[in-house]
């Protein structure tokens, strides 16, 4: 492992990726930039990108169902074609909107070990036959180093079960908090076993950090729990308040009490930051 590669952290014999949220190894790096993601490629990076469905069925890579925020055009993204959204750039940098088919082709030339998340923003019924057609025609013949996620079960079960083969990830964080506050501790392993189990079973599952460790202090290790059904797991998205000057003393406890849980993957927005104070704290 190198300093500044921003891929890994190898904490007591355990490797714990390292993954860059939104396309990014840094937060000085505009979201979902193109150079990040052949930077990726090239070096076999864990990335993740947002996916919204398009007027035509296919995809575009954006966070927001509306354009005004992130592009340089206006209104909901489902009514523009990928001509209308080709035509537009990101607004915080000059390149063009990414399509599905533009991941298609540039995923041809990604290194072994790379892995790209496509979390998807729309349901099941949004996206339709049409959107499963045009993503199964685009990522099933090569979809080894994808894994899907997404807010909606349905949708991650309906391209699971028409590309077997493609990676799963579910991200049940918003109904495990609920349930806390309901059913307590025991309410919150019954559901997350649910969802290990589901009759889609997840290749990964991705939980807010700070819930697993509050939970993990309260008696109930999630990640064990994931790792006892063969589910791998995400923690995310984890900051410092001051990336270039490395972890708080804070920050560091919790970030080791993390790492101590041994999750298989950290959802960053600095990778190569957090890549690098961990190396200077485990050294001294």
């Amino acid at each position: 492992m190198t300093d500044n590669d921003g891929l890994r952290i190898d904490h007591k014999g355990h490797n714990v990726r390292l993954k860059w949220h939104r396309l990014r190894r840094s937060l000085a790096d505009p979201p979902f930039g193109l150079a990040v993601m052949e930077e990726g490629f090239r070096l076999g990076a864990s990335m993740e990108l947002d996916l919204q469905r398009r007027a035509d069925g296919g995809f575009v890579v954006l966070h927001d169902d509306t354009l005004d925020r992130e592009t340089t055009g206006q209104g909901p993204v489902a009514l523009r074609s990928a001509n209308e959204l080709s035509a537009l750039s990101y607004r915080d940098q000059p390149s063009r909107l990414m399509l599905s088919e533009d991941l298609s082709a540039l995923q041809k030339t990604a290194h072994p070990a790379a892995l790209l998340q496509f979390d998807m923003k729309n349901t099941a019924q949004d996206v339709g036959p049409q959107g499963i057609d045009h993503f199964a025609a685009h990522f099933a013949q090569d979809c080894d180093q994808i894994i899907i996620s997404g807010g909606d079960l349905d949708l991650i079960r309906a391209l699971a079960e028409r590309i077997p083969d493609l990676k799963r990830g579910y991200d049940p964080t918003d109904d495990l908090l609920d349930l806390f506050a309901t059913a307590g501790l025991g309410g919150m392993e019954r559901h997350l076993l649910g969802v290990l189990r589901d009759r889609v079973k997840p290749d990964m599952i991705y939980l807010q950090w700070e819930m697993i460790l509050t939970s993990a202090r309260m008696g109930f290790d999630m990640i064990a729990l994931a790792h006892a059904e063969g589910v791998t797991v995400d923690a995310w998205t984890h900051g410092m308040a001051h990336p270039s000057q490395g972890f708080s003393d804070a920050e560091w406890h919790d970030f080791s009490a993390l790492l101590a849980l041994r999750p298989d993957q950290i959802t960053t927005d600095e990778p190569v930051a957090t890549q690098r104070a961990y190396v200077l704290r485990a050294s001294t």
